[in-house]
């Protein structure tokens, strides 16, 4: 049996427009060129899972059904408005660290509370997508 841990990406609403929307908060590169090369990094270490979906309760599906070691999750604006994904992360077992690519503090108020930060292990915010790269690398780390 491998002994490379089980990592699973879960973005939200908006997230499949990373490189198209909004580039000077989100950037130019697209998330599944990043996703790619974020997988051959790690290849040796890890299997990256990825999940994406504009629709809730599908995030919700996504995340009771991963049977692995670490879930790194960007929620997008449902970071902010969603209840249901914040049960779904703390009904889970396995440690969470949520991600975000803006610095969720330097934009609109109504992006300063997190739901899903106080049942995460960690937040990682405003480092652009480097941040999931930090992410893994922590996820890596843990015991």
């Amino acid at each position: 049996m491998s002994d490379k841990k089980k990592i699973l990406i879960v973005n939200g609403a908006n997230l499949n427009l990373t490189g198209q929307r909004e580039q000077s908060i989100y950037g130019k590169q697209d998330f599944d060129s990043f996703l790619n090369a974020l997988r051959q990094e790690f290849a040796d270490k890890c299997q990256i899972d990825y999940y994406q979906s504009n629709i809730e309760g599908e995030i919700v599906n996504a995340l009771q059904a991963f049977k692995g070691d670490t879930v790194i999750i960007n929620a997008g604006g449902y970071t902010h408005t969603s209840v249901v994904i914040r049960d779904a992360v703390s009904a889970i077992s396995i440690p969470c660290i949520e991600v975000h690519i803006s610095n969720l503090f330097a934009r609109e108020t109504f992006r300063h509370v997190s739901l899903l930060s106080p049942v995460c292990k960690g937040t990682i915010t405003g480092f652009g997508l480097e941040g999931y790269r930090l992410a893994v690398s922590a996820a890596l780390k843990q015991g």
